[in-house]
């Protein structure tokens, strides 16, 4: 059996009724339980039917890549930089990787504490509409064209910044939207 891997937060407890496990699976088909069961035992069945997880992720996946291309045909132009610290950098998927990874933030908290219920909205959202929306092989290729130009400085800033930026958004969207919810909705989407 091939090994799992897992992606944890730590879910701040907002009232009674809440679990007090203090790590959730951000994969809806992970099960935090038969994981440490360890692997002598059965998986268990997935949550939902295939058909719907695949058409979920398929739509959200298209959806996301049209967004992306069209904010990248009507963001302003490569030259619009020059001059600029972000001359050379393709900024537009700079950005569009960022906000991406922010918005991913904001998703894995409201769906595990605000929709938890909602089977298909980290499919539909996240592998499909965010994963469509992100753009990390163009990343690859961009720094590969900036080398490729003889632009080695600004491949290495590229190389470096996109991730940490991208990280540092979704740290960020996840901190400023577990406070948000714990200070106006409590655990099942009253307010609290």
């Amino acid at each position: 059996m091939p090994l799992m891997v897992r992606i944890v937060l730590r879910r701040p407890v907002y009232g009674a009724g809440v679990s007090h496990d203090p790590v959730d699976p951000v994969d809806p088909d992970v099960d935090v339980q038969w994981e440490r069961a360890g692997r002598g035992t059965s998986p268990p069945a997935a949550p939902l039917g295939q058909g719907r997880l695949l058409t979920a992720v398929s739509v959200g996946g298209a959806a996301g890549a049209s967004a992306r291309y069209a904010v990248s045909v009507l963001a302003p132009p490569p030259s619009s930089w020059d001059g600029t610290v972000f001359h050379g950098w393709p900024v537009v998927n700079l950005a569009i990787n960022v906000s991406g990874c922010a918005a991913i933030g904001v998703l894995m908290v409201l769906a595990l504490h605000r929709w938890p219920h909602r089977p298909l909205l980290r499919p539909l959202l996240g592998t499909g509409f965010l994963g469509g929306f992100t753009t990390f092989s163009t990343y690859a290729v961009d720094v590969e064209r900036l080398l490729g130009h003889g632009q080695a400085l600004q491949a290495l800033g590229y190389l470096v910044a996109t991730p940490v930026a991208a990280v540092a958004a979704a740290a960020l969207a996840i901190g400023a939207t577990r406070a948000f919810v714990a200070g106006h909705v409590g655990p099942r989407g009253g307010t609290g």
